[in-house]
């Protein structure tokens, strides 16, 4: 901004200096883009570690029938009753079958479902519910 000085006569009929701003006109630069530098991180980007897989294991006993484990796997895990039929048969056959491969918490929580699921109304001397375990999967 420029300041001029011009001359004013006061009432008096003698000069008055008064200032009068003036403005200049603004010249615009572009300066160039600059890109903020970003820095190389020293470690690669590490992924997040995934959790081992467990399986849920169903053991067999003579105190729980068919229906009854096809009605529990159906209820606790979602299992249609044909995939519940094929697990209670495998069971019975081999004394175990894995019944779901999920996180090691997961397993737990679905281990302890199956021991507070009662015992089966079926069979008259009944102790209660079927024992479970879960193991790590294998390769996982």
């Amino acid at each position: 901004m420029v300041v001029l000085e011009q001359d004013h006569l006061r009432a008096d009929g003698e000069p008055d200096q008064v200032g009068t701003t003036v403005e200049e006109p603004v010249a615009v630069v572009d300066e160039p883009a600059v890109e903020p530098r970003r820095e190389k991180r020293s470690t690669p980007k590490k992924k997040p570690r995934r959790q081992p897989p467990y399986h849920v294991v169903l053991w067999n006993d003579d105190d729980h029938t068919h229906a009854y484990v096809i009605a529990m796997l159906q209820k606790l895990f979602g299992h249609p009753p044909e995939k519940g039929y094929q697990l209670a048969c495998e069971v019975d056959a081999r004394g175990r079958a894995i019944v779901l491969t999920t996180t090691r918490e997961h397993a737990e929580l679905k281990r302890d479902q199956i021991h507070a699921y009662g015992k089966d109304g079926l069979v008259a001397d009944c102790a209660g519910s079927m024992w479970s375990t879960i193991e790590p999967a294998e390769g996982g």
